[in-house]
């Protein structure tokens, strides 16, 4: 970020446009904002932060949940109180699931680009703001905020499985993949430029390859053509579906050396009657198969996961069936949601739509579940031996993503040292001691 300094410069920052960028939502969302921050800077754009006076703001939107609606419009009328006379431009999923005009009917709203049109935010602000650009205005190009160490990158986007509580097929689209060779075109170029992981990411990476021509690329093939990249240590995955791991997968994965041991497979429900009527595509019995094999090829992998509390019609029985699934999986973390009604959705048409108190106290004891796993899967690494890519103030992470603090001085932004996992500092940071290999 370049930071100006208001009494000294005061006469150049009338001369250039200010942009401040807020994101919410998903892994998908914060690939996209840094690349509209990108084109923005190097058209000549200074980037602010959000909680400075600016002359455009930016709000990538989320629409998964009624309060991540609430959450879009709470920092657009945020932005217009900072600063009444700025442009203010809503961009993403909101505005697919609302609709343009009802979000530009709010006045606080000047502009709603979808999802589809956010790649042409820059083009419209530099026809917009022409008369104040010039090239001596351009500022860094790099393309992402976590220098030289991890990057995001986005694989694949929309969803074609309509789980039935679920708006993103309605605000993303259809399954579209990245062609291969444009995303080893920048894996090459950041590589080069010292990015050590790259987490693919996507909204529904299983999908991977799926709309290309077939037998064109599949994620096996992304995996392997991405490992073989110069200067690439690391490849972490985002969220996966259990189907997709077969013994023919787990095998491939642990056949791959930057593959990190962390495995996200989302769950949503630990009863089969509640899986049915999400509309998942499997059932315990295939999502333990998963688990199983991933353990059968890795040695004691990092699994987290997805759930939903307080779907439409949960029953007791039914949560305590999850309940029981979380204990007998025994997750290294578990992301926990109350259900959100999402109008057009065929969950918000289900009988049985439980109090938000039902849902606060269902996700409190999962909640506490999930601490005391987390807190047990990094205690017994305790004594092991880890890889550790560090990011700032000594703090990195393993390949299972556990995050640890090392005081050697040699433990800076961007270096992978290798060591033994030594404690605990507290509830989220284990330390760890460097070795000479």
């Amino acid at each position: 970020m370049i930071i100006v300094n208001r009494k000294d410069k005061e006469n150049e920052r009338e001369k250039v446009v200010t942009v401040a960028l807020h994101t919410l939502g998903c892994k998908v969302n914060a690939c996209e904002s840094e690349k509209i921050e990108a084109s923005l800077k190097e058209a000549g754009f200074l980037i602010v932060p959000f909680s400075s006076s600016a002359d455009v703001y930016i709000v990538n939107t989320c629409s998964v949940t009624n309060i991540a609606d609430r959450k879009s419009r709470q920092l657009l009328h945020r932005a217009k109180k900072l600063n009444p006379d700025a442009l203010i431009i809503a961009a993403g999923c909101y505005v697919n699931t609302r609709g343009r005009e009802e979000v530009t009917a709010d006045p606080l709203v000047d502009l709603a680009f979808s999802n589809e049109e956010k790649t042409g935010i820059c083009a419209f602000l530099k026809e917009r703001f022409s008369n104040r650009l010039s090239s001596e205005g351009a500022a860094d190009t790099s393309l992402f905020s976590l220098e030289h160490t991890r990057v995001f990158l986005k694989v694949q986007d929309g969803c074609d499985m309509f789980c039935s509580y679920c708006v993103i097929p309605y605000a993303r689209g259809r399954i579209k993949s990245i062609p291969e060779a444009e995303l080893i075109r920048e894996v090459t170029s950041l590589a080069s430029h010292g990015y050590r992981e790259f987490i693919l990411t996507g909204i529904h990476l299983s999908s991977y390859g799926k709309d290309l021509p077939e037998g064109k690329t599949d994620l096996m093939t992304l995996i392997r053509s991405l490992s073989g990249i110069s200067g690439v240590r690391r490849l972490r995955l985002g969220s996966l579906e259990p189907g997709i791991i077969t013994e023919d997968f787990a095998r491939f994965l642990s056949e791959i050396p930057a593959l990190c041991p962390h495995f996200h497979l989302s769950l949503q429900s630990g009863s089969d009657s509640v899986l049915k009527r999400m509309n998942r595509k499997y059932d315990t019995k295939r999502y333990a198969e998963s688990v199983k094999l991933l353990r059968q090829y890795f040695d004691d992998p990092a699994i987290t996961t997805d759930v939903i509390v307080g779907f439409p019609g949960e029953s007791d029985t039914e949560f305590e069936e999850t309940v029981s699934f979380l204990k007998r999986i025994g997750f290294y973390e578990t992301h926990v949601f109350q259900y959100s009604r999402r109008a057009g959705t065929a969950a918000d048409r289900m009988p049985g739509q439980l109090s938000s108190g039902v849902k606060a106290e269902r996700e409190k004891v999962l909640l506490r579940m999930t601490e005391e796993r987390r807190k047990a899967y990094a205690d017994s690494r305790i004594g092991k031996d880890a890889e550790v890519l560090f990011e700032e103030n000594n703090e990195g992470y393993t390949k299972e993503y556990i995050r640890v603090r090392c005081m050697n001085p040699d433990a800076v932004n961007g270096s992978i040292l290798y060591g033994t996992i030594t404690g605990r500092e507290n509830n989220r940071l284990m330390s760890f001691e460097p070795r000479q290999l």
